[in-house]
């Protein structure tokens, strides 16, 4: 029997006041310590110990915090007209606008939001001080990104006094009463299952998904559920007939693999609620990146590179500062209709130099600068590496060693001085941008 028809039924099922942790009896519609009618109630709720908590629309939670007149308002955090939305918060959801919606559209939906630019600093900080109250409850944290991470509090019950389900509560009111930002919480016995149960109630929620639930509740669901089917793959499992999770459950594993390579084993895997994997605290980090939007779309060579420059740059930095080397390259492209180009090239050996990047993308974007419009650019680096096997000498490129060493050097100087102590020539301007209103342009230079 399923965890709803055991609380419809009016079985006795463990209940949670989800205001303060507090037990409540069979029955009670009330929280007997606080008063509160947010109760959870579920057959496996204190033996459930995998849990994913997601702050709630976390940048604009942040804002609001700090600004008490923003409290009743549609807020959007984002990157003006030309850019997309960064984070929203649920009063602007509730005219349709959505996270990565371009900035035009979420206005049109919502003329009347109030629009700030993302402040990361001051939501990094706000992101630390989560991180820290979970670790005060287990070691095994996993953070996903800023706001988000997996728990395993697989017996954490004598140190804290109650199971993971009352200690996940008690962080939770925490995070409100001491940081000023409200979080959900998924609980179950796997990663999967527990990020599916975060996204079922928000903001505020507790979703618990038992082993005596999972499959019942699988098997209507898209398959677009499952964790790293994107939009393309969705489509194709559609194509082969296959929409909902109880239809990919009929195919056999071999099947899967042979038509979806690896994904085919996650498929056949997370349909039947299974997930092997752990919460890996060291889980290495996929991959490095930086982008930008522009004002006006661009279609020149030359301005696009220009922009490049100062991205490898922003990557190079955050390699360096992981200690970390990127073994390939990969450049993005948003075109003005908003259709997405990815370009990669693998590279001989690790680097984490941005003159390196910067050499290796040059190729793909020429390729990809044939007169159409740009509204956005990007670069990252994948496969990557420890730092110690980065930029060994190239014996093809004697001097190679020589920019590494004029980078490095640039990289002292900025670590006493600040970023803007001293500037490679190609990051100085763009060439379509005067120095000051009414100047002519710098002449360009040609491209060896």
């Amino acid at each position: 029997m399923g965890a709803e028809r055991l609380i419809r039924s009016g079985t006795a099922v463990p209940g949670l006041c989800r205001d303060c942790g507090e037990e409540a009896a069979p029955g009670a519609v009330r929280c007997p310590a606080c008063g509160s009618r947010r109760l959870t109630r579920h057959p496996e709720l204190h033996a459930l110990s995998i849990a994913h908590i997601d702050c709630d629309a976390f940048y604009a939670s942040v804002e609001k915090r700090d600004d008490p007149k923003l409290a009743d308002l549609p807020v959007i955090v984002g990157g003006g007209q030309r850019g997309v939305v960064s984070a929203c918060c649920y009063v602007a959801r509730l005219y349709g606008v959505r996270s990565a919606m371009p900035m035009f559209k979420a206005l049109s939906l919502c003329p009347h939001a109030v629009v700030l630019p993302p402040d990361m600093k001051k939501y990094q900080a706000v992101g630390r001080e989560v991180r820290a109250r979970m670790l005060e409850l287990t070691p095994l944290v996993q953070p996903l990104s800023i706001d988000e991470a997996f728990l395993d509090l697989t017996g954490t019950e004598r140190l804290h006094g109650g199971s993971p389900a009352r200690t996940l509560i008690r962080l939770v009111r925490r995070l409100e009463t001491e940081v000023g930002i409200t979080a959900s919480i998924g609980l179950s016995y796997n990663k999967f299952l527990a990020k599916v149960a975060s996204d079922l109630d928000k903001p505020r929620g507790f979703k618990a998904i038992g082993r005596a639930e999972a499959l019942d509740f699988l098997a209507p669901q898209p398959v677009g559920l499952i964790w790293g089917v994107g939009a393309a793959l969705q489509r194709k499992l559609e194509q082969d007939g296959i929409r909902t999770i109880a239809e990919l459950r009929e195919r056999d594993e071999h099947h899967l693999m042979k038509r979806y390579g690896v994904m085919g084993r996650r498929l056949y895997r997370f349909a039947r609620g299974e997930d092997l994997r752990t919460v890996d605290p060291d889980e290495e980090t996929k991959s490095i990146s930086a982008e930008t939007t522009f004002s006006q779309d661009i279609a020149d060579l030359e301005d696009l590179s220009n922009r490049l420059w100062p991205l490898c740059e922003t990557v190079a930095r955050r390699l360096k500062a992981q200690d970390l080397a990127g073994g390939s390259v990969v450049l993005k492209l948003k075109t003005a209709d908003f259709r997405q180009v990815t370009r990669s090239r693998k590279l001989g050996s690790p680097t984490r130099m941005a003159d390196a990047i910067f050499q290796a993308a040059l190729p793909l974007l020429e390729r990809e600068a044939t007169g159409t419009r740009y509204r956005l650019i990007g670069i990252g680096c994948a496969d990557l590496a420890e730092a110690r096997r980065a930029d060994p000498p190239d014996l093809l490129d004697p001097d190679r060693m020589r920019r590494n060493e004029v980078e490095r050097a640039m990289d002292q100087v900025r670590d006493r001085l600040g970023d803007g102590a001293v500037v490679k020539g190609r990051g100085f301007v763009p060439r379509s941008t005067p120095l000051l209103p009414g100047l002519p342009m710098p002449p360009r230079r040609k491209r060896r």
